[in-house]
This record gives structure tokens, C-alpha cells and sequence, in this order.
């Protein structure tokens, strides 16, 4: 029997070597390839370490590299241990002689193969399964760093009395030292299974015993350890039942333990614990036993009871006991539901107050006057006026709008406003003349902001600008125009060299200017050109005579994006917005903490629940981290980011906020606390849009405390789909100053709408107050209507506005010619117990293709009005003037016309009535021709033609036979009281 540890003997074969000049060539190439190789991941780790010490964040460089590398080596050399020692040990006890047979004859080649080259082989083993475990590990840097920092909630969890931090912190970590174990467990036994079948310790076909007794007790150690670690994974999954998602009919994501898992799942894992404990003691008895027969018939009961006790009991008892009486059964663990998952998401003091829906005052005069009071009606939609902005006041055509403008209040004459703001950031695409100098060196910022009242336009439908121009002038006062940092600077610039820089043009020319701050990198440094030149591909910045003295690389510009990487830790809200703050432009982002292990309280995914028809169409407007499921979520953190420095601040928010807590722990000094915000910043914060989407979502479900009316869905609402366009999602939350039924004055905030699961019809109106400077900021009213009473959703009072004759004849002749006409914010105010809605209607006229405000469509109790201005609007439907309103045809009445309500069209028309009509459509055509020459003077006067086309009408039709209405008239300027149908 040849020895098993030898190698083959006998001739040596002589081959052909290569000459001293090619080996010379190819060992040159090769170390060249290993430099290049190096050089490049150097690149990117000499960069990043400039970036995050060029932001003054290096700590959170440094703790966070260094956890990564820790953990790499620990576990991975934990796993390379475990392997390398199973298989290490398996060779030493291997047998001295194996039985001939031809299995053995067949294994001896393989001995003899890998003889020589033994100990490289195991190094190279261990080095492999070293280096993904620890690779694995490293991911689980935020799992590390939570554990080790984690602080109590405070809060312990109804069923085990556990701490919340328990879940969220210590249960993730103790997972993956389970999952790590079972790992290794399993590497370590295949790794020594196949060393004893290699050097015959297990036989499958020899003669004799299948295993040596060396072997049995080897394997039967690293069974015993696995069952060891399933018992330790049955215990852990006991907590886990606090945490754990299933389906469940009363919402789609349950968390938390219900009646089955209480009484059945509970006692199955305590037991299998116990049947895992006692089947791994078996294992280990096979050390003095040397038989595998116990520990064999102790791993098959312990999967029998697997199969029986926790699954097949659970279901039984699940069945039999819960099936026939669920509600009664279930109620128990949904109170704990509700009251978790109310807790996490920061919605247990929302305030529900009964609202009857209609209006208690019949003084439509108070009423009218109550309108002032009630809200500031924000006509100037910011989702649809940027490319008005951007007409007006692009002025070159290097600088842009983002597609989304932003809300924010501004002091004007000692009072605060809603102010449409957007900033004048750089358009790459408009660059006169592409070509790597002038992308990156000549033309590298925007320049000022654009603001405009919020609640009023001009004579023309123009917004009413309060900050315009360039440079910008207007009510915002000195400040430091340039806009190097912001939503649409995604790509690098080089400032401050020899190279000078295009500031803005006026009627003199192009002035010029060099970047005075110290942000970005330093390019002095020829390793820092050559390492940016390799992390971003492109050689010039090595060579490039535009570099030199002082030139500084500004990259990772956009807000979202500097702040998410100063702080990884965080969740980033969708919405940056930009305010002018102690004379200069700085970028606001919201950021939260989150977590998945709050127990009992329900998860949902944030790219799903924060979507709606504005993410549809502006994916900028997404939330950071769209696949995220979160149990909890807090605004724990405002950060600023200045937008010509790119200086960025995070102030801590959310003061008790445990989450945040641990993280400030982990990453100290990274968070400002929350009395370093200065009044000026503070007057610019806001609730933010996406937790307040995440609320609305839940609260459609968990508005309600009562278990019973919870399991019976008969009080589940849904947010309405925008009405508004054709995305399908769903109605994006409006910021708004206005009063609810108990606050003594308006405040800006946020709010949204909702309507009964499957209908369309209104069921509650929400608000949240999200000004930080009032007493109640955060805080959540809704107004719920009553079931007995109907009042039209947003669905329906479009579908009404679109349904009015007069109204769509005047829509019909707005969208003549190539004009096309869009619908602005459909807003809602609670207003003396009714609802009113308001939406502006936009006009893209001729060949201007920028939208302007037209129209404006209001609706209260009843009576609609299509006018010119809010003013007009609001007058025709508190005068008693306003056009009828029909109920919807979906709510069970019929669609013809009653007593008291509006008439059908008269069939004859009077030509004096067709006659006015035509004089309309004229001056309508001549307004548009006028709009593509931009002769405004031209356009005011027909416009001046066309209100008197349409009062001539209003007239002709007054006289007709009986005073009945007549054909479709142009606009709500033209409807008849209800008086005059009669």
C-alpha cells in the first residue's frame, strides 16, 4: 500500500523554458497588472478618505471602515479556523491502513495527487471560505454598531417583558451569530466529512465498518454542535414571534404574536428547544459510545416534532379553536397591535374629531368672509408652475428649474405667506457648446432664487414674483446667489484654478469668477489628480493645464446624496428643499431613523407607502432607500446643506428618539444638538412629506383603538388617487396655512384626504400642524365625516367640475387651437362644517408652451363656480350664484334632474346666444395668436373681447323663452342662479 502522505516518484521529465528576455517580459507585464490592480482600489479608498475629511466627517469614514475591517477579520478568521481545523483534524485521524478495495484504489490516486501540495491546498481553502465569511460580516457593520451601542427604549414588549432595544438592537445581532454558527457548523462538517472519505476514516463500498470510530466521534461533535445551535435557534425564535410578518385578513402586514402563535407556536418552540438539547447531548455521547444509533433516533424525533408540534398542532389549534370564534380570540393580541404599531409610527396622539360635512351656517355672507380666515388658498401650484418659472425666469439657457417646485413661508409686510421657491441650478444640457472644459471647469453653478406668492398671479396668470431676475432682487433681501450644490448638479466641477468660471450674463456680457470656498478637494497634490483621475476615468485631470494652483474638485453635490453619505445610518427623505437662511441658500433634508424590530408593531415598505403621483413622474422625488421595511420610523434628524460651500450640518430633532441615540453613540460628535438650530433656520422647517405618507398609510387602518371594529375592516379608508392626472397614484399630500375646527388661527400644514375602502366618496379629512414654531407641531387632526351623510371625495368633485356644461364648454374653448389646459392642486378646507375645494386651471397657450393660471374652480355645499380669479370664484358661490352641484351618479341617485336643481340645456338656442358664443371662439383664437408673439398688450384686449362675448351671451340667454339655459356656456361667469330656472 503506497503511503498516503508521499508523492509520486520516478523521471523527470524536462520541459521547455521560456527565454530569460520573454520570463523578464511577462514578470514585468504581471507586477505591472498587480499595480494597476492595487493603484485602483487605492484610487477609491484615497478619494473617499479626501471627500469625507474635505466635509470635516472623517470619524464617520474612519469608524466605519475600520468596523467593516474588524468584523472581515474576526469572522473570517473564525471561519477559516473552523474549516482549516476540521479538515486538519480529520487528516490526523485518518486510519493507518485502509482495507483494499477498489474504492480505496481509486481514492489512493487522489491521495497521491494532492500529496505534494497539501498544505497549499488547506491555505487556499481556508483563505477562500475566510474571505467570503468575512466579507458576509462586514455588511453587518450597522448590526455591530447598533449591538454595541444600542440604549433603552424605555418600552418592554406585552408578552415577554423584554426592552424594545432588545428587538431592535440585541435579536438582529444574535441572528447573525446563529447564522454565522450554522455556517460554519456546516462547512466544518462537509470540510471533514470529505477528509475522512478522502483518507478512508468513511467508506461507502469497502468491506468492514462504514466509519472508523475516530471518524464517528469527529462527525458526531459537529452534528451535536448544529443540533445545538437549532435548540438555540428554537429559543431565539420564541422572541422572534414578537416581530414576526404574516398575513393576516385584517390588514395585508401583520407583526406580532396572534392567538395561535400565543397558544400554540409559543409552547411548540419551548418544547422542540428541549428535544434539540437532548438530541445534541446524544450527539456528543457518541464520543464514549461510539454508535450513532441514540443520536440517530433522537435527530428523527426531533423532526417528527418539528413536523407535529409545530406545524401540524398549530394548525389544528388554529382551526378548531380560533377559526370559530376569531374575533373573540384575536382581539387580545389586535389591542397590542394597534397600540405598537400606533406607538412606532408616531401616530398615538392623533386627535379623530366627528365632522358633519355640511356647512351650520346659512349666512353665505359670513361665510364669505369666514374664507380668509379659514386658509391661505395656495393657487400657484408648485407641481405644475416650473416651466412658467422657467420661461420667465431661466433667462440662459445653462440654467434650470427643478421639475417640482417647493413651498416655504416668507415674511412679507410683517406677515408670513405660503411662497413658491426654486432655485436657478445649473442645465448641462443647455450649455452652448459641450466639450470637457466647459462642463467642468467653465460652467459649474446656478445662480439664484426665484420666488413667488403663493396665493395670487398676476393679470396674465403669471406668477407674482417677490424674488426674480439676475442677479435676484426682490424680498429676500443680500444674500450669496451662487448655487453650487443642488438638485440637478450631478456631475463634478473643477473651481478655483487658473481656469476662470462663468458666473451670469446681463446685457454687458458674461461675467466671470473663481471659487472662493473651501470646499471639495485640493488638486495640488499630484497622487490626488492621478487618484481622481483613476476613480473617475479621465486621464486630462492628471495632465490638464486648466489644473493648477489651488484648483479644488467639488463631487457628491446633489443634498440627498451628501447627506446620505456623511450619514449611512439615516433614511433620507425625498424632498429637499431650499430656503435663504442668514443670507445664504441652504438645501433642508429631512432624515429618519428606522428600524424592523418593534415588536407587535406592523411593517411596511417605504418605497410603497411614500409613492404617489408625484414620485410617478419625478423619481428625484423618491424616498432614499425604496426597498426599506420599517416597524418604526422618526424624524430624528434635520440636516442643512449649504449651497455654496456644501457645508453640511445634521441637528439632532427627535430628542428622545432611542434610535438616534444609539447612532449618536457609535458616530460622536456627528449631530449638532437640536439648540444649535437658529431661529432663522427654524422659521424654514417643515413636517416632512414622506413620514406624513407613511402615517396616512397606516392611519387608514389604525385610525381606529377598538379591536372589534378592527377585525371587522368596516372602518378601513384608502387614500383617493389624483384626480387631478392619469399616473393612477395616488393624491401626493398638499403643505397649506390654514385653521382647523379647534386651532384659534392658520398654520402651515400638511394635508391629505381619504375616502371608504372601494368608494369614492369622502370619509376624513387629515391635517397635521408642520410649523415647528407653534406649541403642537407634529400634531395629527383628522376630521372624520359620518357614514350616514355623503360628501364627494376628490374624485368626485373632479368628475363634477369636468361634468358641468357650462364648465367643460368653457374647458372645450381654453384647449383651442394647440393650447392644452392642466389641472392644478385640488385643495380642501374644512370651512363651518363643510368641506370646500378649490383647484386652479392652468392654460399652456400657443407656442409659449409654459402654463399659466386661467381659471379657478371652487366648490361648497353644493354650488360650483369656474371664474377667472380665487376672489371671483369664492363671490359667485357664496352670492348664491355658484352653478348647482348634481350628486354623483355612483352614490345610488339618479342622474336626472330634480326639482330645485339645474335644468337640462334648452334645445333651441337663440342666435343672438350663438352669435356671442362665435364673437368668443374669435377672441379666444386672437388671445392665442397673441400669446405665441408675446404681445401681451394684443392679449389683453382680446381677453377683454372675450369676457364681453361671453356677458353678452349670459344676456341673450337670460332672455331666451321661459329664461331656461341653454347650450354649454364658456364659463361659470355665464351660469344662472337657481332662482332663475324656476
Amino acid at each position: 500500500m503506497p503511503d498516503r502522505g508521499g508523492g509520486p516518484t520516478g523521471p523527470r521529465i524536462r520541459v521547455g523554458r521560456p527565454s530569460r528576455r520573454v520570463r523578464t517580459l511577462l514578470m514585468t507585464l504581471g507586477v505591472l497588472a498587480v499595480l494597476g490592480m492595487v493603484f485602483t482600489m487605492f484610487a477609491g479608498f484615497w478619494t473617499d478618505w479626501l471627500w469625507y475629511r474635505s466635509v470635516d466627517y472623517s470619524s464617520v469614514f474612519t469608524t466605519t471602515l475600520s468596523t467593516k475591517i474588524g468584523l472581515f477579520v474576526v469572522f473570517g478568521l473564525l471561519m477559516a479556523v473552523s474549516v482549516g481545523f476540521n479538515i486538519w483534524l480529520a487528516h490526523r485521524l485518518r486510519p493507518p491502513l485502509s482495507a483494499m478495495s477498489m474504492e480505496q484504489q481509486n481514492l489512493d490516486r487522489y491521495r497521491m495527487g494532492i500529496a505534494p501540495y497539501k498544505k497549499w491546498l488547506l491555505l487556499g481553502i481556508t483563505a477562500l471560505v475566510g474571505l467570503i465569511a468575512g466579507a458576509s460580516a462586514s455588511s453587518q457593520w450597522r448590526t455591530w454598531l447598533m449591538w454595541v451601542n444600542g440604549v433603552s427604549f424605555g418600552q418592554k414588549d406585552p408578552q415577554f417583558n423584554l426592552d424594545v432595544s432588545f428587538y431592535a438592537f440585541d435579536l438582529p445581532w444574535y441572528r447573525f451569530l446563529l447564522g454565522f454558527g450554522f455556517a460554519a457548523a456546516i462547512l466544518g462538517l462537509i470540510a471533514a466529512a470529505l477528509t475522512h472519505y478522502l483518507y478512508g476514516g468513511l467508506r461507502i463500498t469497502s468491506p468492514g465498518a462504514r466509519a472508523t470510530a475516530a471518524a464517528t466521534g469527529h462527525l458526531s461533535v459537529l452534528l451535536g454542535i448544529f443540533v445545538a445551535l437549532k435548540a438555540i435557534a428554537y429559543w431565539l425564535d420564541r422572541y422572534g414571534l414578537a416581530v414576526k410578518s404574516s398575513d393576516f385578513k385584517a390588514t395585508d402586514s401583520w407583526t406580532g404574536l396572534r392567538y395561535v402563535d400565543a397558544n400554540a407556536y409559543l409552547p411548540a418552540k419551548t418544547i422542540l428547544f428541549c428535544i434539540a438539547v437532548i438530541c445534541a447531548l446524544l450527539f456528543f455521547a457518541t464520543l464514549w459510545r461510539r454508535t450513532w444509533q441514540l443520536p440517530v433516533i433522537g435527530f428523527g424525533l426531533m423532526v417528527l416534532s418539528a413536523i407535529l408540534i409545530g406545524g401540524l398542532y398549530p394548525a389544528i389549534v388554529q382551526k378548531f379553536q380560533v377559526q370559530p370564534n376569531e374575533q373573540a380570540k384575536e382581539a387580545p393580541y389586535v389591542e397590542k397591535n394597534l397600540a405598537a404599531t400606533r406607538e412606532a409610527y408616531g401616530i398615538d396622539d392623533s386627535q379623530v374629531t366627528e365632522y358633519p360635512g355640511v356647512a351650520e351656517t346659512k349666512d353665505q355672507a359670513k361665510l364669505r368672509d369666514d374664507v380668509a380666515n379659514a386658509a391661505s388658498i395656495r393657487i400657484m401650484d408648485p407641481n405644475i408652475v416650473s416651466p412658467t418659472f422657467q420661461q420667465l425666469q431661466q433667462i440662459r439657457n445653462y440654467y434650470a428649474f427643478p421639475t417640482n417646485l417647493d413651498v416655504d413661508r416668507y415674511a412679507k409686510d410683517g406677515k408670513e405667506q405660503d411662497t413658491v421657491i426654486g432655485l436657478r441650478e445649473l442645465n448641462y444640457a443647455g450649455i452652448p457648446k459641450r466639450n470637457w472644459i466647459n462642463d467642468h471647469f467653465r460652467y459649474t453653478h446656478g445662480y439664484g432664487v426665484v420666488a413667488a406668492e403663493g396665493t395670487s398671479a398676476d393679470a396674465g396668470g403669471r406668477p407674482a414674483f417677490t424674488e426674480s431676475d439676475l442677479p435676484s432682487k426682490g424680498d429676500l433681501g443680500t444674500y450669496e446667489q451662487r448655487v453650487y450644490y443642488g438638485e440637478r448638479t450631478t456631475t463634478y466641477s473643477i473651481v478655483g484654478g487658473p481656469q476662470k468660471e462663468i458666473d451670469y450674463s446681463d446685457d454687458s456680457g458674461e461675467k466671470t469668477y473663481s471659487y472662493k470656498g473651501d470646499s471639495g478637494v485640493n488638486l495640488d497634490n499630484p497622487m490626488n489628480r492621478a487618484a481622481y483621475a483613476v476613480a473617475f476615468g479621465e486621464p486630462q485631470i492628471l495632465y490638464s493645464g486648466a489644473i493648477g494652483e489651488g484648483s479644488r474638485i467639488l463631487y457628491n453635490r446633489t443634498p440627498k446624496e451628501r447627506v446620505e453619505a456623511i450619514a449611512p445610518w439615516l433614511t433620507i427623505d425625498g424632498d429637499a428643499y431650499p430656503a435663504v437662511i442668514d443670507g445664504r441658500i441652504q438645501w433642508i433634508v429631512d432624515a429618519y431613523t428606522t428600524t424592523n424590530g418593534y415588536p407587535y408593531a406592523s411593517r411596511t415598505t417605504l418605497g410603497d407607502t411614500t409613492a404617489d403621483s408625484l414620485t410617478a413622474t419625478n423619481d428625484q422625488r423618491a424616498v432614499v432607500a425604496q426597498q426599506n421595511q420599517v416597524n418604526y420610523i422618526r424624524n430624528s434628524v434635520k440636516a442643512t446643506v449649504d449651497a455654496y460651500s456644501g457645508e453640511v450640518k445634521l441637528y439632532q430633532w427627535d430628542t428622545q428618539d432611542p434610535v438616534l441615540k444609539t447612532w449618536m453613540k457609535a458616530f460622536p460628535d456627528t449631530v449638532e444638538p437640536r439648540s444649535e438650530i437658529s431661529r432663522d433656520l427654524m422659521d424654514h422647517l417643515r413636517y416632512p412629506q414622506d413620514l406624513f405618507k407613511v402615517q396616512r398609510e397606516l392611519l387608514t387602518r389604525y385610525h381606529v383603538k377598538d379591536a372589534n371594529t378592527f377585525l371587522s375592516g368596516s372602518e378601513v379608508w384608502q387614500v383617493p388617487d389624483d384626480p387631478t392626472n392619469k399616473t393612477g397614484e395616488t393624491v401626493p399630500p398638499y403643505y397649506l396655512s390654514m385653521k382647523m375646527p379647534d386651532q384659534d388661527e392658520q398654520v402651515f400644514s400638511l394635508t391629505t384626504t381619504f375616502t371608504p375602502n372601494g368608494r369614492d366618496n369622502l370619509s376624513a379629512f387629515m391635517a397635521v400642524n408642520a410649523d415647528p414654531g407653534t406649541g403642537d407641531y407634529g400634531k395629527i387632526r383628522i376630521l372624520k365625516l359620518p357614514t350616514s351623510t355623503t360628501v364627494s371625495g376628490p374624485k368626485q368633485v373632479q368628475s363634477q367640475f369636468n361634468s358641468q356644461q357650462d364648465i367643460a364648454e368653457t374647458i372645450r374653448l381654453l384647449r383651442g387651437g394647440d393650447s392644452e389646459v392642466e389641472y392644478g392642486n385640488l385643495l380642501t378646507v374644512p370651512l363651518d362644517g363643510g368641506l370646500l375645494y378649490v383647484e386652479p386651471v392652468y392654460v399652456r397657450g400657443g407656442g409659449l408652451k409654459y402654463p399659466l393660471l386661467r381659471k379657478v374652480l371652487v366648490t361648497y355645499g353644493g354650488q360650483t363656480a369656474f371664474e377667472d380669479t380665487l376672489e371671483q370664484a369664492l363671490d359667485k358661490v357664496f352670492g348664491g350664484e355658484g352653478t348647482p352641484v348634481e350628486p354623483p351618479a355612483d352614490e345610488g341617485e339618479d342622474e336626472g334632474t330634480d326639482e330645485g336643481t339645474t335644468p337640462p340645456p334648452s334645445t333651441q338656442q337663440p342666435s343672438t346666444v350663438q352669435e356671442a358664443l362665435n364673437d368668443a371662439q374669435k377672441a379666444f383664437e386672437a388671445g392665442q395668436e397673441a400669446l405665441k408673439n408675446n404681445d401681451w398688450e394684443a392679449y389683453g384686449r382680446a381677453q377683454e373681447d372675450l369676457e364681453d362675448a361671453l356677458r353678452r351671451a349670459e344676456e341673450a340667454q337670460s332672455g331666451g323663452a321661459g329664461g331656461a339655459r341653454s347650450s354649454p356656456r364658456a364659463t361659470a361667469s355665464a351660469s344662472a342662479s337657481p332662482g332663475s330656472n324656476s
